[in-house]
């Protein structure tokens, strides 16, 4: 699609480090007047956001090395430091951030429901830019179809070819669970720390939604299902236990 953006002749910056790039510089614009709004420690916000950022970055990189393409980073190991030529996987980058930001709370001795609840509606809103991202790149395409919206993508072969925008649906999903994120607050009923769940829990729903129609390269299948499906089935479970266990204690409290 439009996998660089060109300066000159010579100059040429990759679209998707750009617009990955701009989604940080906006949740971290957004992230002021929110932590203000809910009164919450900035010093404490912007240093989860530097781990954020450093650690999604590692943890989407590290996957797609050791799982997609580990034979190619193997016989060439200095690539696995060319990251400028594309090659994150999101979910591995969201491992990352979430092992890293509890380690962080928790070693601050706060509260990691209150700091998730803070941070959830970012999720989407970063996550969607990054899609936008990836279907400006070219990657993460989908099968071949012939529905009105089938996008061809020219870099792939065979040329002519329309294909499911699986970039796009999940750009639209995430969208929603921002909108729905932002308006959970009048559900008085819910307990702290309900939100990033929720979110985990609909984003790994529309994961595999988009697993399913995808046809790029992804490493080896583990019974017939990519690791990205295996990943947001166990974050789905994993999001139902502490939903129920969070609400549920929550029931008894007021009880």
């Amino acid at each position: 699609m439009f996998p660089f953006i060109t300066f000159g002749t010579d100059l040429r910056i990759p679209t998707y480090l750009v617009l990955i790039s701009f989604a940080y510089c906006l949740c971290l614009y957004l992230l002021v007047p929110r932590a203000k709004k809910l009164k919450m420690n900035l010093n404490i916000a912007l240093d989860l956001a530097l781990i954020i950022m450093v650690s999604g970055f590692v943890g989407a990189r590290l996957l797609h090395i050791f799982y997609e393409e580990p034979k190619f980073y193997l016989e060439h190991p200095i690539e696995a430091f060319k990251f400028w030529n594309g090659g994150f996987v999101f979910l591995g980058g969201l491992l990352a951030v979430l092992t890293c930001c509890y380690v962080y709370i928790q070693k601050k001795k706060l509260n990691f429901f209150e700091w998730a609840d803070f941070y959830a509606p970012f999720a989407p809103l970063g996550y969607a830019i990054g899609r936008v991202a990836c279907f400006l790149n070219g990657c993460c395409y989908g099968k071949a179809c012939s529905l009105p919206w089938a996008v061809e993508f020219p870099n792939l072969l065979p040329m002519g070819v329309s294909r499911h925008p699986t970039q796009l649906y999940i750009v639209l999903w995430e969208v929603i669970l921002l909108l729905l994120l932002l308006n959970m607050h009048k559900v008085k009923k819910l307990s702290v720390g309900s939100l990033l769940f929720i979110w985990l829990f609909l984003s790994s729903i529309g994961r595999l939604f988009m697993e399913h129609l995808r046809e790029d390269p992804r490493g080896d299948f583990i019974l017939s299902l990519s690791i990205s499906t295996w990943i947001s089935l166990c974050l789905m479970a994993f999001s139902v236990f502490m939903l129920f266990k969070l609400n549920r204690t929550s029931i008894k409290t007021e009880s």
